[in-house]
């Protein structure tokens, strides 16, 4: 079993000023040692936030623990696969009444796609993925 780690928990490590080993073994204390992984759509998340930085220090801090972060994590790519995974999710949810954001729902659908879970502080919208193992950091 693995944890893909959601974008929301990597940013939430960065403003703190934790290092990336600090991070992940926080993430170990709460979901177990297991292999984690970003999702190619959560690193576009994490690219969005670093352009966004209010100052070229803080684009550099995060651009630092962006890329220390992939230097010991796997980033997973979103597939065909995932594609029909994600849309079969999103078609299913809608026809109940269920609308779950689009960049969450392919995050969520890459981890199911593999079998891990998500951690994440973004508790709302991953849990409106049916049979997503998310677990609160």
């Amino acid at each position: 079993m693995g944890l893909i780690l959601d974008s929301t928990v990597v940013i939430a490590a960065e403003r703190r000023g934790d290092t990336v080993a600090e991070f992940l073994r926080q993430v170990s204390r709460v979901a177990g040692d297991q292999e984690f992984a970003l999702s190619s759509v959560g690193l576009t998340e994490l690219v969005h936030a670093l352009y966004r930085a209010p100052s070229i220090q803080i684009r550099a801090r995060r651009e630092d623990f962006i890329l220390s972060l992939l230097g010991v994590v796997e980033v997973v790519p979103f597939a065909r696969s995932t594609a029909f995974l994600a849309g079969r999710i999103d078609g299913e949810q809608r026809c109940v009444g269920v609308t779950i954001p689009s960049l969450d729902l392919l995050i969520g659908a890459t981890a199911l796609e593999i079998g891990y879970s998500i951690a994440t502080v973004n508790l709302r919208h991953f849990k409106l993925i049916p049979g997503l193992d998310v677990i609160a950091l």
